[in-house]
Parts: structure tokens; C-alpha cells; sequence
């Protein structure tokens, strides 16, 4: 699949590079409706009588599942003997509050209809890996370990803040061509369109369109383009359900755009944006990690992440060394290009590592996946 394309899947489900993501899996599978939300659960015929809770990530659209679509990006752990239950949430776009309860009611649903599992893990993507780590952070008792893929684990404030602030030197060197900020657009939508447009402009002027793979720290002209209107996006969803601006630029010094001086010349021409207070209490309210973790956790990260940099999970360690919590973490990589770009062997063995952690074996080296 290419990247370009992935950019505008990505939220939608993780991408597993191998072609092995649509195979079918034996056992059974159960597709309904708990409350009014979509759900799935996978049980393979080789079940081990333990259970995977796997949070999908930042959705466009309303989440469904199909019997027949096969267990997709939960394939490493079925393969395993797992069970899995995936929940779509009750709103989309960015849903940490309603994706861990919705999800929350599906795990205890499962332990009533096939009795408590021997162990239970939580895994997700993305968004999912966010809510992962506020999984293992506010509501451990239930898990053994977690296994954060991909995941937003820098505060939703601080990423927010700087992905808004790159748009805004988008808007400085390529004015007119994406919607103000503020007010934010109304249920913005991406569109190949506009993806278009925008990396027309970037391959009609090299000069500033290297000026913003230097600040965003992207080397290809289309994921510059993507990650703008992936942005733009965000700052609607964020504005409709924070109830006012969740904008903050007005604090923010943008540095990197290939000279200090040039660096001088954009700061004094961005715009600059102040968010509402209601607003920016509930950006930090969803959410901002503690740290804070009483049992292991596994982060896997491509190097190359063209939404989540892979920076963020070392941002994230820091809080965790912080909190004491040092022993309950580690971090590793893959090489790919991509958003999410794990093949199902490299998830399932990242998950063969958290699992012989958490069964008395040796902290896995954090570094390069083995």
C-alpha cells in the first residue's frame, strides 16, 4: 500500500505490511452491538484461555466489523491462542474517554459470557496506543502487560500545540489554500482533492516547501501535504468537542527552518492563536499521561512515522523514569516507513517479548526489535 494513500487509511486501522492482514483465522467470531456500540471478538480454536483487549486508532468514521473480513489487525495475537475483543467507540475522531469505557464495558461483557481469562493483555495503535498507556496507568488490576503500538503518548496538548503551529507556518508559506484555524472548520473532511492542491503548491515552490520538511521533520513532499490536512481535521474535531478554540500558537517559537534567520523571519509573520481556557483544560483533561505504571509496558515505534514521530515515545520514557517507573517500560523499533507500518511477525514478536517479560523473564533490551 502506498504511503500516501496509508496517510488518509492510517486512522482506520493498523497497517500490516506482509499481505497476511485478510486471512481468514479458525475459531469463532462474534460481531454485535453492546449499547449501541459496534464490537468484535475473536476466539481461535487453539484458544489458551487468555485474552487480548486491543483499541483501534484515530477514526474518521464510525468503526464496524464483519464476520467475514477475518481478524485483521489482531491476526499476531490469534495466531497466538488469544482471544481478542476490539470495540468501536462512541464517537470518532479523537475518543480517549469513550474508547476506554466503551471498551472497559466489552472486556467485563467477555469475562461474563467465558469466564475470567487466565491473563489478560491490552494492546491498540495509534490513538489506541494512547489508550493503552491510560489503560495501564489509571486501570491496571485487570491486565498482565500492555503493548503500545505506534501510540500517542506525548500529553494531547503538547503534540496538538506543535502540529497547530506547524500549520500555521503552512499558512505563512502557502497562504489561502487550508481554512483558518480560527474559527475552526465545521466536521472538516479530508480529501484526495485537496491532498492534491496542496502538493501542487510544495512541487511549485521547492524553496519554502523544504522550509516545511525541515520543520516537520518529513522528507517527502507528500506527507508534508497529508500531515497539514490530517491537521486541519484534527483542529475541528478538537475545537467541536473542547466546545471552543483548542488552539495554542501564541506561546510557541517554531525553530528549524533551515537558518536562524529565516527562523526570525517566520516567527514575526505566523499567526498567532490563543486558545479558549474551557477549551484548552479539556485538551490536557484528554489526556495527559502520568507516567506512572505498575505493570510492563512495550513500546514499538517505526523510526519513520509520518504522523507520530518516533520521538515522541522517548518524550514519553522521560515521564515514566520521572514517576519512578522505570522498570515498568521499554521501547523498541522497527526500520519502515510509515504510520503504523508493522508486519504481523513483528507485532507478534514484540508481543512474545511483553509476555515473557510479564512470565518472570528478562526487561526486554529496549533499542532495535530482536
Amino acid at each position: 500500500m502506498a504511503l500516501r494513500t496509508w496517510g488518509r487509511l492510517a486512522a482506520l486501522g493498523l497497517m500490516l505490511v506482509g499481505g497476511t492482514a485478510a486471512l481468514a483465522q479458525a475459531g469463532s467470531v462474534e460481531v454485535g452491538e453492546l449499547d449501541g456500540v459496534p464490537f468484535r471478538v475473536d476466539i481461535p480454536d487453539n484458544w489458551n484461555h487468555s485474552l487480548v483487549v486491543f483499541y483501534h486508532g484515530y477514526s474518521l468514521v464510525p468503526d464496524t466489523f464483519k464476520k467475514e473480513d477475518g481478524p485483521g489487525a489482531v491476526i499476531a495475537f490469534t495466531q497466538r491462542g488469544y482471544a481478542t475483543v476490539r470495540s468501536a467507540y462512541s464517537t470518532t475522531g479523537w475518543a480517549l474517554a469513550e474508547g476506554f469505557a466503551d471498551t472497559e464495558k466489552l472486556r467485563q461483557e467477555f469475562t461474563k459470557k467465558h469466564g475470567q481469562p487466565k491473563e489478560t493483555f491490552v494492546a491498540g495503535h495509534s490513538m489506541g496506543g494512547a489508550l493503552t498507556m491510560m489503560t495501564v496507568e489509571r486501570n491496571p488490576g485487570p491486565y498482565t502487560g500492555g503493548l503500545d503500538l505506534c501510540g500517542a503518548v506525548v500529553p494531547a496538548n503538547e503534540w496538538a500545540q506543535r502540529r497547530f503551529a506547524l500549520l500555521a507556518a503552512f499558512e505563512f508559506y502557502f497562504p489561502g489554500l487550508l481554512p483558518d484555524l480560527v474559527p475552526a472548520p465545521v466536521n472538516y473532511v479530508e480529501t484526495p482533492e485537496v491532498d492534491k492542491k496542496l502538493l501542487d503548491a510544495l512541487k511549485a515552490d521547492p524553496a519554502n516547501a523544504e522550509k516545511m520538511r525541515r520543520l516537520t521533520s518529513l522528507y517527502r513532499d507528500e506527507d508534508v501535504a497529508h500531515l497539514m490536512q490530517y491537521v486541519v481535521f484534527q483542529v475541528s474535531d478538537f475545537s467541536r468537542k473542547a466546545g471552543g478554540n483548542a488552539v495554542d500558537t501564541a506561546n510557541f517559537i517554531l525553530t528549524g527552518s533551515g537558518s536562524a534567520e529565516e527562523d526570525f523571519r517566520l516567527n514575526d509573520g505566523v499567526k498567532r492563536y490563543s486558545p479558549d481556557s474551557a477549551a484548552r483544560k479539556w485538551m490536557i483533561a484528554n489526556y495527559s499521561g502520568t507516567g506512572k505504571l505498575t505493570k510492563p509496558m512495550l513500546a514499538l515505534h517505526t523510526v519513520y512515522d509520518t504522523l507520530i514521530p518516533a520521538t515522541s515515545i522517548a518524550a514519553y520514557a522521560e515521564r515514566v523514569t520521572e514517576s519512578g517507573s522505570a522498570d515498568h517500560f521499554t521501547q523498541q523499533y522497527v526500520d519502515h516507513v510509515g504510520h503504523c507500518a508493522f508486519t504481523p511477525d513483528e507485532v507478534g514478536r514484540a508481543f512474545d517479548e511483553l509476555v515473557g517479560w510479564t512470565h518472570g523473564g528478562p526487561r526486554p533490551t529496549g533499542g532495535k526489535l530482536p
